[in-house]
């Protein structure tokens, strides 16, 4: 066997040696680069202030409203205000011309003395001329039985005598039995000339007339137009020597500081409307301009609203400032909740498995399933308040920059955010 020195023994196991440290240390990196962490987002738990609000669509009422029309057909003789202009109760906004009021009332009334004087006669039996009549002809008939009476008897005396035939006797009693049945269909043609039927009508023509007198009436008493209320008028349609038709618009006067809207809320969100719930309401046509109102009325019934089912709720703006206007649609945003100083967590962290609610903690850059309490916290669409089972401080994982799934005991990269 050759003999190897020393020196060449010790130089071949730090070759050795320095291999298979090499070996090693390329295997774990080898492990390493194969093992690689997710990456996920993540976050902090911290408290803050959370609120549960619902949103729905809505449209803005008047609550004190007058809206002027025309009672009848007439031209605008004058206008003293116009749109935007605050108005005090009692104060003339415009004048109609009087002249088609004042001609309208005159034929009511007239209209309402004939059918007045059509009534009486109509109870008396006919018209003076009619009445005149029957009184002469009742006369001039009674007068004539009167004459045949005093014959009859003469005849009837003379009879006895021998001096009358029986013939002329019964000739004169005759024509005494015809004075009187003249008489009695004198007396009843007028006293009974109408039926129940011409009185009827009689009756019905004569409410007629005066309710159209006091239509006229009341159309004379507007042709100057007066705002009941104090307000702004927001509706001027006229103007000066317009000629308008009965019920035309002429001028609306509100008091927009005094609005209330009215939105329809999904079913599914109804139940958690109540009054009193504060309402923040926003309007597309005023960016950055936010009114704040009141549930003054929760939704009381379901109804359907094309393919919605909805609830119908009542909306009282405490700060309407003339700026939002009647008819306009604006959003609605009810807070049925508002919890100050509470854990939370982004909502995208939370799961849930069968009623148990968890997330996902990083410990060690392992993901930790841990059950967690929410039972009478704040949960709306972005964060959730967590009532136990998490402390201030702790990482929560929020989901993976990959398409992984986040489980229990995965090694992960957390991105906080």
């Amino acid at each position: 066997m050759a003999y190897i020195p020393k020196s060449n023994r010790s130089t071949a196991f730090a070759i050795w040696g320095s291999a298979l440290i090499f070996v090693i240390m390329a295997f774990y990196a080898v492990r390493s680069l194969s093992h690689q962490r997710v990456s996920v987002n993540a976050t902090r738990v911290t408290y803050g202030d959370l609120d549960r609000h619902y949103s729905a669509t809505g449209k803005v009422e008047l609550v004190d409203d007058f809206p002027a029309h025309a009672q009848a057909a007439g031209q605008v003789k004058d206008v003293f205000v116009q749109v935007n202009e605050k108005v005090r109760a009692g104060q003339l906004l415009l004048r109609m011309d009087d002249q088609y009021a004042l001609a309208n009332l005159a034929h009511a009334e007239s209209t309402l003395r004939a059918a007045e004087l059509a009534a009486t006669d109509l109870e008396q039996g006919g018209t003076q001329d009619e009445r005149n009549t029957f009184a002469a002809n009742l006369s001039s008939a009674k007068l004539q039985q009167q004459q045949d009476a005093t014959l009859l008897a003469a005849l009837q005396k003379l009879q006895q005598q021998g001096a009358a035939a029986a013939d002329e006797v019964a000739a004169a009693r005759n024509r005494l039995q015809a004075d009187e049945t003249s008489i009695h269909t004198i007396e009843q043609h007028s006293t009974q000339r109408y039926g129940q039927a011409d009185r009827a009508r009689a009756q019905a023509e004569l409410a007629d007339a005066k309710a159209a007198v006091a239509a006229a009436q009341s159309s004379y008493a507007s042709v100057d137009i007066r705002t009941p209320i104090a307000g702004t008028v927001y509706y001027l349609p006229v103007s000066q020597y317009d000629y308008v038709n009965a019920g035309d618009d002429l001028v609306s006067v509100a008091d927009l500081n005094h609005l209330q809207i009215t939105a329809y809320f999904d079913e599914p969100d109804i139940g958690n409307l109540a009054d009193g719930q504060p309402v923040t309401i926003t309007w597309d046509a005023k960016q950055g301009v936010t009114w704040h109102g009141h549930v003054s009325q929760a939704p009381t019934t379901v109804v359907a609203n094309g393919t919605r089912n909805v609830g119908e709720c009542i909306v009282t703006v405490d700060d309407a400032n003339g700026l939002l206007k009647p008819n306009a649609t604006v959003n609605a945003i009810v807070t049925t909740a508002q919890h100050s100083h509470v854990l939370f967590v982004p909502h995208e962290a939370l799961h849930d498995d069968h009623g148990q609610s968890y997330v996902f903690r990083v410990v060690d850059n392992k993901l930790v399933r841990t059950n967690v309490q929410t039972a009478g916290g704040v949960i709306n669409i972005t964060q959730a308040e967590i009532t136990g089972g998490l402390s201030e401080g702790d990482i929560v994982a929020v989901s993976p920059t990959t398409n992984f799934d986040l489980s229990d005991g995965l090694e992960v990269k957390p991105i906080i955010r």
